[in-house]
């Protein structure tokens, strides 16, 4: 039955008939069941993901029940005094029920943030949202409590998103690479073979960015083995040789590149193009989106107008992944409101 408590806020402080739990291990099952059926969650939260790198992080996960009900979930880990949901992800935030109102929703952030303050002293909370092409149903309740209680936007990164079912056409550099790559014969595989691709992307990403993938080849192997369905790998072959090649994650919404690659030999002769025109028109034409990932570097500050040309040149446009700060050392912010 629902109860109208009107209050403002002064302070960080739990609304009553809300409680939060720490996630443990035991739980595993039904933190996994929630995210199956939550608004926005994604394999990418179920915990077989998450702890792939628990020696790199402190998890601090957290269950927000009102009374006896699990209404939402927030992954995250503490670093210091601040709360991260989610560093080791490309997003993380809170999972919804899909019941839970607005209201609710507020109740139970503000209620997860007062436990943090009260329990692990922390001062701040770093939120990466759940970009909303990933929502099996509208969930951006988030974003406007976010906004609502204060928090500042830290961070604006811009990912590169299509259509398949009503994709724009392709550029003309893009067609004439795809042309190219049928008059060199190349053909394009699905199969597990990653370590025949990955000194392939570990070549470009040292030689462009001068950096590692964020997975070695032994947890990208691993995780396959967890999500056989979830992740994909696909190969462009001259012959025999890996030329070119991408590692799709499928979530219910969106298959996202999480990696792209290809050799000298590959950009000249357009093996990403014929694997990219494959995979818009042909695997992934019932998928609502195709995301190619993010074309932009610190926090969004830098745009690579290079890695976007390329993907524009698919028909992508663009779609946003935000960080927000919000501090808890201060009074939360909001007019009078009624909670659960």
């Amino acid at each position: 039955m629902k109860a109208d408590i009107e209050q403002r806020f002064d302070k960080w402080t739990a609304v009553p008939g809300w409680r939060v739990e720490i996630y443990s291990p035991d739980r595993q099952y039904e933190w996994d069941e929630f995210v199956a059926q939550s608004r926005n969650g994604t394999f990418l939260l179920c915990r077989g993901y998450m702890d792939y790198h628990a020696d790199r992080f402190t998890d601090c996960s957290l269950m927000i029940y009102y009374g006896r009900q699990l209404l939402a979930l927030l992954p995250g880990h503490l670093e210091g005094q601040t709360y991260c949901s989610h560093n080791g992800l490309t997003y993380g935030g809170l999972l919804l029920h899909p019941h839970i109102t607005l209201v609710r929703v507020q109740a139970a952030l503000v209620t997860a943030c007062a436990f943090l303050q009260c329990h692990y002293n922390v001062t701040e909370l770093v939120y990466k949202a759940i970009p909303h092409i990933y929502h099996r149903y509208p969930a951006e309740d988030d974003l406007y409590v976010l906004t609502r209680l204060g928090a500042r936007l830290a961070e604006r990164c811009m990912s590169s998103v299509v259509r398949p079912e009503m994709a724009l056409p392709l550029q003309k550099l893009r067609k004439r690479q795809l042309k190219r790559a049928r008059t060199c014969g190349l053909t394009w595989v699905e199969d597990d073979a990653f370590h025949l691709f990955w000194p392939l992307l570990e070549e470009n990403l040292l030689r462009r960015h001068g950096v590692k993938p964020v997975h070695t080849l032994e947890e990208i192997e691993r995780l396959h083995r967890s999500f056989p369905d979830r992740i994909r790998l696909f190969r462009v072959c001259e012959g025999t040789e890996t030329v070119g090649g991408c590692v799709v994650y499928e979530t219910d919404c969106v298959a996202h590149v999480q990696y792209i690659a290809s050799s000298e030999r590959g950009r000249h002769s357009g093996a990403l193009d014929l694997l990219f025109t494959h995979l818009l028109t042909v695997r992934y034409r019932q998928v609502p989106y195709f995301d190619f990932g993010i074309s932009t570097e610190q926090g969004g500050r830098i745009l690579n107008e290079g890695l976007l040309f390329q993907k524009e040149g698919f028909g992508a446009r663009s779609v946003v992944y935000d960080k927000y700060v919000l501090e808890l050392d201060k009074p939360a912010a909001g007019e009078r409101t009624k909670h659960d």
